[in-house]
């Protein structure tokens, strides 16, 4: 198995409990950096990977191709870690490199664990409050995706967003209580619980 852990956006005590559980469990850690290496040695010893910051596609891809290997070696058995800065889903490495491995290595089961992305700490260290809805783009005007928090009417909400190009939805209702349930396209019921996160996908 391999996980890819948040791990904040540098701050070592924005470091969740369960990511410092999940670094001494491991089997293989590895990250990305220097930075991310210092943040996970109170509690492991670390490989750096290269990921090369960089816009030659044909180096990214044969690097991310050798990083698969690597950690291959160490997830096809046990349990491989790649410790990333800020969150894992939020414009990550990690999602190009699963992409990867999901080609080489299909057997082997790709999973990640949240970490405070660079939005959230972004407002706190700004003192601002982003209430009331907002844009978040490496580049495109359009973005591919959207997220909508407390949505009380799926499905009319679905259908609306569906004349705006949106195809594919997500809903999850009462995330991380015992009583979560997640919901997908066609399954949208009609209410939802005020606690509930839409995502809709182009």
């Amino acid at each position: 198995m391999l996980i890819g852990l948040g791990l904040g956006p540098g701050e070592p005590e924005y470091l969740t409990l369960r990511a410092v559980r999940i670094l001494r469990e491991a089997d293989a850690v590895f990250v990305p950096g220097v930075i991310a290496q210092e943040l996970v040695a109170p509690y492991r010893d670390a490989e750096i990977l290269d990921f090369p910051m960089t816009g030659d596609e044909g180096r990214i891809r044969a690097c991310m191709e050798q990083n698969a290997d690597r950690i291959a070696a160490v997830a096809q058995t046990r349990t491989a870690v790649l410790g990333i800065l800020g969150d894992p889903n939020f414009f990550s490495t990690y999602t190009r490199l699963t992409a990867i491995m999901n080609v080489r290595y299909p057997d082997i089961r790709c999973r990640t664990e949240p970490g405070i992305s660079a939005i959230t700490a972004f407002a706190s260290v700004a003192g601002i409050s982003l209430s009331g809805g907002f844009l978040v783009t490496d580049g495109p005007a359009e973005p591919r995706s959207r997220i909508m928090l407390k949505v009380r009417r799926p499905r009319q909400v679905a259908a609306s967003l569906k004349k705006e190009g949106f195809r594919s939805f997500v809903l999850v209702e009462r995330m991380c209580m015992e009583e979560m349930r997640v919901y997908r396209d066609e399954e949208l019921p009609e209410q939802s619980d005020y606690m509930s996160v839409l995502y809709a996908e182009r």
